[in-house]
């Protein structure tokens, strides 16, 4: 499986809820940060993702840009949906993947905080 398919298939599961698939993807040892700040195994970033699905009605992906390159994958998206109070998800991202023998070993995703303010509420 090439770089490109390994994100497309890592950001399908994460709108279907698949988390084994995400596991799958993973490598033993897998780190991830957000906005440079601690690192997290993928147990961690499962349980958020799973957090944000709970509460944000019709979460998906829109605007996909995804790049291989010689590590991994680079993916830049808009993160939509709705939230509690009823109003829009759009969310800036970006995410760089390093990856190893077929397997996600390090994913760092690079969000728009301001936009994100109100889904931290949400989730808080």
């Amino acid at each position: 499986m090439d770089n490109q398919q390994i994100a497309a298939d890592l950001f399908t599961a994460f709108e279907i809820g698949d988390m084994d698939t995400v596991r799958s993807l993973c490598a033993p040892g897998f780190r991830a940060r957000q906005n440079l700040n601690n690192e997290f195994d993928v147990e961690t970033l499962i349980q958020f993702s799973r957090a944000v699905s709970a509460i944000v009605d019709n979460f998906h992906y829109e605007e996909v840009i995804r790049s291989a390159t010689d590590r991994g994958f680079v993916e830049e998206h808009t993160v939509t949906g709705t939230l509690p109070n009823g109003s829009q998800l759009t969310l800036a991202a970006c995410v760089v993947a390093d990856i190893e023998n077929g397997k996600i070993m390090q994913l760092r995703e690079y969000v728009d905080t301001a936009a994100a303010a109100e889904l931290s509420s949400a989730l808080a």
